[in-house]
């Protein structure tokens, strides 16, 4: 399983199939730490808190009161998997675990069909977890309801993306979803503690430097499984060398990469692309930069990344600032033509030039105004001065009749009505006072002043 480990600690007494598996100490420190029950959770306290949905299908005291379903929704390392395994744990229940990845419906109707058998003949209840439950197809999903339906097993189904797009309507009706957060860094020391101290963990046999700790829990980025996994790298280092204390050095010997929170097909990867947009058009460039390094470090192809660039030059600057257009499609197309990781510095000076310009949606609701008035109908025939003259006959409709041709005018401005009829002096562009607008905004009015005879 890739997608989340821990927010807990303590041994878990796992179903029948893992509890070798759990108790083996050559299980990966994360495994052998998972907990016993609830109590020992880290963390998520709004999801384990007495009441809770999750209380109410561990107790299942009354089947009736219990979800026929539950959605855990969260990002790596928050506990979704472990959670599954206590609900499991609880109570005499078979447990029965499907990757989303690897199984079709197939698997999941001879899963079903065996959970309905067991139920009907033993009165033995069955949990089906389904790891990354986003990744099943719509047929695949459709396949679960009856079973959820009829409560022929405790689905628990567990993603990393945002079900309310990624889950089907009707089986999203019938599930609790439970949202799991971060863990906050008072709960990734307590899970540190446990897992240098417990027998089952490390067991005493190193110690962690207060610089290595806050050094592990930045490089983690609140990933529990990312931490245990590092702490277990960094110990067995220091061992191996006869040594019994993980400073900096030792960790960093054992830990190249920080998690990073972005996926690159799931809501870590439109959140950040939000946050980026949002903070060049706030023109905080620190943030943009960080955002920006944030999808570098991720592997963003870089094209998208210049593309965003590309489209808040016009969006969030436009005329305040002609030039950041300019700046960004050359960035974007040199971007296309050098790539990664000589790119990163074209990226960021455009990103820089963006975010830090004066600031006009002028534009934006220029053309949005005119959009929305030709949806509604409004818009008329193009007056008959300005319709096209060049073929024959069209002389005799009128056409072009009265044309004043603009570079003949003082100026170079003709004074004509240009718009249809019903939208004559209605001002889609209304310039901002701000930057090179401002001008603009001068400019505007005294062409509008020439061509309206206003």
């Amino acid at each position: 399983m890739d997608d989340d480990l821990f927010s807990l600690a303590g041994e878990a007494p796992a179903p029948r199939t893992l509890a070798d598996r759990n108790r083996d100490h050559r299980a990966p420190l994360a495994v052998r730490m998972r907990p016993r029950s609830l109590e020992e959770v880290v963390g998520q306290r709004q999801i384990v808190r007495e009441g809770s949905p999750l209380r109410r299908l561990v107790a299942a005291d009354d089947s009736r009161t219990a979800p026929a379903s539950v959605i855990l929704w969260g990002p790596p390392g928050t506990g979704k998997t472990t959670l599954a395994y206590v609900v499991a744990s609880a109570g005499d229940r078979e447990f029965v675990e499907v990757s989303a990845v690897q199984a079709g419906v197939k698997e999941l109707r001879e899963v079903i069909d065996a959970a309905r058998s067991r139920l009907r003949t033993t009165g033995r209840e069955t949990v089906l977890f389904v790891d990354e439950v986003h990744r099943f197809s719509k047929a695949q999903q459709d396949s679960l309801l009856p079973s959820v339906e009829n409560r022929w097993v405790t689905l628990i189904a567990a993603t990393t993306e945002n079900p309310y797009f990624s889950v089907i309507s009707p089986l999203l009706s019938r599930s609790i979803v439970l949202t799991l957060e971060p863990l906050d860094a008072d709960d990734l020391d307590l899970l540190l503690d446990r897992a240098l101290a417990d027998e089952r963990g490390l067991g005493g046999a190193v110690t962690l430097t207060p610089e290595a700790r806050a050094d592990l829990l930045r490089l983690g980025g609140g990933d529990a499984r990312k931490i245990l996994t590092s702490l277990e790298a960094a110990a067995a280092a220091v061992l191996m060398e006869g040594g019994t204390e993980i400073g900096p050095e030792e960790l960093a010997q054992a830990v190249s990469v920080a998690a990073i929170r972005y996926d690159r097909a799931g809501d870590q990867h439109y959140d950040v692309v939000s946050a980026f947009i949002k903070s060049m058009r706030g023109s905080d460039v620190d943030a943009a930069l960080h955002y920006l390094a944030r999808m570098i470090v991720a592997g963003e192809d870089p094209m998208f990344i210049a593309r965003r660039v590309v489209i808040a030059a016009s969006e969030e600057v436009a005329m305040a600032d002609p030039t950041a257009l300019q700046v960004a499609v050359a960035a974007m197309d040199a971007t296309k033509n050098i790539g990664f990781p000589e790119a990163r510095l074209i990226l960021a000076q455009a990103v820089i030039h963006v975010a830090t310009a004066p600031k006009s949606n002028a534009t934006t609701l220029a053309i949005s105004r005119a959009m929305e008035d030709v949806r509604a109908g409004r818009g008329g025939p193009v007056p008959a001065h300005l319709r096209d003259a060049h073929y024959t006959g069209a002389e005799k409709l009128g056409h072009g009749k009265g044309y004043a041709y603009a570079h003949d005018a003082p100026h170079g401005v003709a004074r004509q009505q240009y718009a249809p009829d019903d939208l004559v002096g209605v001002d889609y562009y209304q310039p901002k006072p701000i930057g090179d607008e401002a001008e603009a905004a001068r400019r505007v009015e005294a062409l509008r002043r020439l061509t309206r005879g206003e």
